[in-house]
């Protein structure tokens, strides 16, 4: 079916800077939005970016100013600019599609499987 492939974690310093992609692949008629979260260890999965096929954006505040969600529609792909990076922001980033797979279909959540972010020096 529909498939997300994350790619772009890795081990960055404080105030280093990441860019994470999720390319999405399958039965696709259309993704309607496509975001971002993220979760660190022994806490709950939260919100980190989201944007939608008319291009709109939406933040965490914890992100906010650093962090920029950016869509290749062409490509079915998301990506997350982050900059100015803290050790909190440490955690597995999950990407999400919104797909829909046919025509006047019903709207589906994919989740990729995460790639681990890292912040420390």
């Amino acid at each position: 079916q529909v498939q997300l492939a994350e790619s772009g974690g890795g081990l960055v310093q404080p105030g280093g800077s990441l860019r994470l992609s999720c390319a999405a692949s399958g039965s696709i008629f259309s993704i309607v939005t496509m975001g971002w979260y993220r979760q660190a260890p022994g806490k709950q999965r939260e919100f980190v970016a989201v944007i939608t096929s008319g291009a709109s954006t939406n933040y965490a505040d914890s992100v906010k100013g650093r962090f920029t969600v950016s869509r290749d529609n062409a490509k079915n792909t998301v990506y997350l600019q982050m900059s100015s990076l803290k050790p909190e922001d440490t955690a597995v980033y999950y990407c999400n599609a919104d797909v829909q797979r046919q025509e006047s279909g019903p709207v589906f959540r994919f989740w990729g499987q995460g790639t681990q972010v890292t912040v420390s020096s």
